[in-house]
């Protein structure tokens, strides 16, 4: 898996479990699915995602996302 395959499974789970978590355990966690959305918007606009450069680090290759 490439780079951006695996951000943005990550983030979709983030989303979704704290969609989950907001249901059954407290509102507060809409707060959490906020944060990764702003932070997709963001990186859209200036290319800067925290777990990209970890995952680069780590030697996972770059590629196309579609």
């Amino acid at each position: 898996m490439s780079i951006e395959r695996i951000v943005f499974a990550v983030a979709g789970g983030f989303i979704l479990i704290s969609l989950l978590l907001a249901h059954y355990v407290s509102p507060y966690w809409l707060w959490f699915t906020a944060f990764v959305g702003a932070n997709l918007f963001q990186s859209a606009f200036t290319g800067f995602c925290p777990l990209a450069l970890i995952l680069k680090k780590l030697g996972k290759q770059s590629g196309p996302a579609f």
